[in-house]
């Protein structure tokens, strides 16, 4: 029987393959700065998990701060551990691991409020996404922005196992059940680990209701948000996407695509 992967084996392995904290800064910078004209320097990171992205950005400068929210305990401490620790004192300072619900009041406000890795998939109900929202948009400042990010395509609602294979072990995203009913769809993230070729079965499980684009921008609009704009990637040319988002309203049904939506208050 397989030796079960330790809580900092299976985050390791979550991060290398699915995180990319530094290309969602710089896009949200970029884009903060387009719309508001200033830099975006206070982030809450719902839904954070390990806190990796509220981490990096408090160390880009002395000005920048960043709360992380989540319920889970296990995760946090391994962000504690990971992240918050390898940065200096004073960093460490300006960052702010919070155990506690998204869906609850705190007492500040922020420029920006992410909600990445789809982790909001998990209101299944429109009502209860609609609150979420709303409370959103209370705890961000007046100029403030909400990104989210979104994946879809043709292939993301049939049962279908993709993988990925990098230096240390290959990445597999597993679409178990989707009933299109409901879009109730069942996830699984699993992990072969190449130095003994063991293959770990659902190291993470996502119960998810499939959002559309259009949907939450209609869910956003009635949240109270007075604009949102999508962001489409780009593609090279063997077809495959470039990194680069623009804001778009028209784009190819193709067979997976992940994209970014904005809301501004």
């Amino acid at each position: 029987m397989a030796k079960k992967l330790t809580r900092d084996e299976k985050y390791v392995l979550y991060e290398g393959s699915v995180q990319n904290p530094e290309a969602d800064i710089a896009f949200i910078n970029r884009e903060f700065k387009k719309i508001r004209g200033k830099e975006p320097l206070v982030l809450r990171e719902d839904f954070c998990g390990t806190g990796s992205m509220a981490c990096a950005w408090v160390a880009q400068s002395k000005k920048h701060k960043a709360h992380g929210i989540d319920l889970d305990m296990e995760p946090i401490s391994y962000g504690v551990q990971n992240h918050l620790f390898k940065l200096d004192e004073e960093e460490q300072t300006r960052m702010e691991f919070i155990l506690g619900n998204v869906m609850a009041s705190y007492d500040f406000k922020t420029d920006v409020i992410v909600a990445f890795n789809f982790s909001y998939f998990l209101f299944k109900q429109r009502a209860d996404l609609v609150k979420y929202f709303t409370q959103v948009k209370k705890h961000l400042k007046k100029d403030g922005a909400f990104f989210i990010d979104l994946f879809g395509g043709t292939e993301t609602r049939k049962p279908l196992e993709e993988s990925v294979k990098h230096k240390s072990h290959t990445y597999y995203w597993d679409c178990d059940k989707y009933n299109p009913l409901t879009a109730d769809v069942l996830y699984y993230i699993h992990f072969k680990t190449h130095k003994d070729q063991v293959k770990h079965e659902k190291v993470f499980k996502y119960d998810w209701r499939m959002w559309d684009a259009r949907e939450l921008l209609d869910i956003l609009k009635d949240a109270g948000f007075s604009e949102t704009l999508i962001y489409w990637e780009g593609v090279d040319k063997d077809g495959t996407g470039n990194g680069v988002f623009k804001q778009s309203l028209k784009a190819e049904n193709c067979e997976s695509w992940v994209t970014y939506i904005c809301a501004l208050p």
